[in-house]
């Protein structure tokens, strides 16, 4: 992804969500994607999917269970 393109995706997520505390850096092991930090931490990973000229940024952030709070009254 170029730095272009990353500072646009990154512009997006900040208005959509409302939060300049996003951030996009380069996965230098990974050309095609970027990690997602939330202040100083990691949250996530765009993929860039570029399929015949239609270009898409796939936003994967995945949640461990143990990370999720109690909820009160809920079973389980």
């Amino acid at each position: 992804m170029t730095d272009e393109e990353m500072a646009r995706v990154q512009k997006y997520l900040r208005d959509k969500f409302g939060n300049q505390e996003i951030s996009l850096r380069e996965r230098p092991q990974a050309d095609g994607s970027v990690e997602v930090y939330l202040g100083e931490e990691f949250v996530g990973v765009i993929y860039k999917d570029d399929e015949e000229g239609d270009v898409s940024y796939d936003f994967n952030m995945s949640i461990l269970e143990f990370d999720l709070p109690d909820m009160p009254g809920a079973g389980g």
